[in-house]
């Protein structure tokens, strides 16, 4: 079994007079690389990734990758991946691996919802997850992350740091989920401190990493010495940032980032997005999928608040104990970390499929 990644699309600006040109040779080395992985020359099942960004945000798309490689280590699965930024291209490589037989294929992100649907109507054989999705269609699943529930604990814990009773919040891009993590990362921070002031900055974009820094050096000049994001690449620009501040500090997203700035992160709201891909992965291969509705929050232990035991001190016991208590009414459902949007709410849509097998058989 080998692991196989597409190379990544360069990137050039918009109305660059090569564009279409560049795009056609993307799409062209994604049916050619692709195509070198036939269903008979390929034992067992295949899976492909697409991400929106690059595997190397520490964040997001670098939890789904590592989801990816254990998939590739734990079952013996053949693997690939696929780096695509803008919708023709996320659309295309979906296409391309449907197109070749690939047993499973994760959409990683809240915005492949709709082209998964499209296409997997054209390939009944592929399943797709749609991580961060919003319902279940034909052979389309959607995993749901309750990222809210760990940022609300997170919240908690800047509320009691914080001096200045300012928190600063960076987002990507404002999508649904990034606005119910950022609700939840307010409401904990305002269950402790009822006057705490929310200032936010959304950069349009998750690789920027200046606008990240930015951000951050301006929301530290308004005060903030709390922060917490959902940005992605553009985040190590804030780490970069908060690092240099003596007094300031910054809560992790999607995967513990307590290394990116050694002293300044007090914790992280984690998903496991390799645990989640593997229990899906391993759901197929023993015999059949049926799609379905996925959600995981802090019950499940794949969403989790995830201490940096280095900064222990920092939080005070009785602040410790109010995290706790807070962590089982959300486990148990008497406590809502944020409302999620009408958007949000999965469903399922259409009669399912159930698959009997792989793809390639």
């Amino acid at each position: 079994m080998t692991t196989t990644s597409l190379p990544l699309p360069v990137q050039i600006p918009a109305r660059h007079p090569s564009i279409k040109l560049l795009s056609a040779f993307w799409l062209l080395a994604v049916a050619l690389l692709l195509g070198g992985c036939s269903p008979s020359s390929s034992s067992g099942m295949r899976v492909g990734l697409v991400t929106p960004g690059s595997v190397t945000d520490a964040a997001w798309n670098s939890g789904a990758f590592a989801g990816l490689q254990r998939i590739h280590d734990s079952l013996g699965m053949h693997t690939s991946h696929v780096e695509a930024r803008t919708p023709s291209e996320q659309s295309e490589a979906l296409r391309a691996y449907a197109a070749q037989g690939y047993d499973l294929v994760f959409a990683h992100g809240f915005e492949f919802q709709d082209m998964a649907e499209r296409i997997s109507a054209l390939y009944p054989r592929t399943v797709f997850i749609v991580t961060s999705g919003r319902r279940a269609r034909l052979n389309v699943s959607p995993l749901i992350f309750r990222l809210e529930e760990a940022s609300y604990l997170a919240g908690m814990a800047a509320a009691g740091l914080s001096k200045s009773g300012i928190l600063g919040f960076v987002g990507g891009i404002e999508l649904p989920p990034i606005r119910a993590a950022y609700l939840g990362w307010l409401n904990g921070a305002r269950s402790i401190n009822a006057k705490a002031k929310s200032r936010v900055v959304y950069l349009n974009s998750f690789d920027d990493v200046a606008a990240g820094r930015e951000a951050a050096l301006a929301l530290i000049g308004a005060g903030a010495d709390m922060f917490h994001h959902n940005a992605d690449a553009a985040a190590l620009g804030l780490f970069q940032a908060v690092k240099e501040r003596p007094g300031v500090y910054v809560f992790g997203a999607n995967t513990d980032q307590s290394g990116l700035a050694p002293g300044h992160v007090p914790g992280s709201a984690v998903i496991d997005l390799p645990r989640a891909f593997m229990l899906v992965a391993s759901e197929l291969k023993q015999g059949g999928f049926v799609a379905h509705v996925e959600a995981f929050g802090l019950r499940s232990g794949v969403v989790k608040y995830v201490p940096n035991a280095r900064l222990d001190d920092l939080i005070p016991f009785g602040l410790r104990q109010q995290m706790a208590a807070a962590a089982d009414s959300i486990s148990a459902g008497t406590l809502q970390a944020a409302p999620r949007p009408t958007s949000m709410e999965a469903g399922i849509r259409g009669p399912h499929r159930r698959l009997n097998g792989p793809a390639g058989t």
